[in-house]
């Protein structure tokens, strides 16, 4: 079976709309292509919301970031296009994507756009103790 990459972003209802929770994906296989040269772009998305009604699905958003792959898109562009796509289709209260690419003519390139719901205020951060990563087993 063959799934066809698609700019459409499917969407369901946050199950605790009450409350601000932080939603984080990283999406570690972005390509896109270079627009002067054609050659491919490879980058780690990173996306970090907190979302208001609506939380996306993640089969519709590897869909999305796949239908860039034979698409030339200068780094800033491309970040901020996805990220202005992604806060149309969810309206999120807040919403940061960092899209990390790999060195191309020896520079790395970093971008990172951000969205917020208008009167949208966060809550003061609350430091807890970091405790050490464990593995699936113990």
């Amino acid at each position: 079976m063959t799934t066809k990459a698609t700019r459409a972003l499917d969407t369901f209802a946050n199950p605790a709309p009450q409350r601000d929770f932080h939603i984080h994906m990283e999406i570690p296989e972005f390509t896109c292509l270079c627009p002067m040269t054609g050659q491919p772009d490879f980058a780690v998305l990173t996306l970090d919301y907190i979302a208001d009604k609506l939380c996306v699905e993640l089969k519709s958003l590897k869909l999305y970031a796949w239908s860039y792959r034979d698409q030339g898109h200068f780094h800033e562009a491309v970040t901020n296009q996805i990220l202005d796509d992604l806060a149309k289709a969810l309206k999120p209260r807040f919403m940061r994507l960092t899209a990390r690419f790999y060195v191309r003519g020896g520079i790395f390139t970093t971008i990172v756009a951000e969205h917020r719901k208008k009167g949208w205020k966060a809550a003061a951060r609350v430091d807890l103790v970091e405790f050490a990563g464990q593995a699936n087993i113990r």
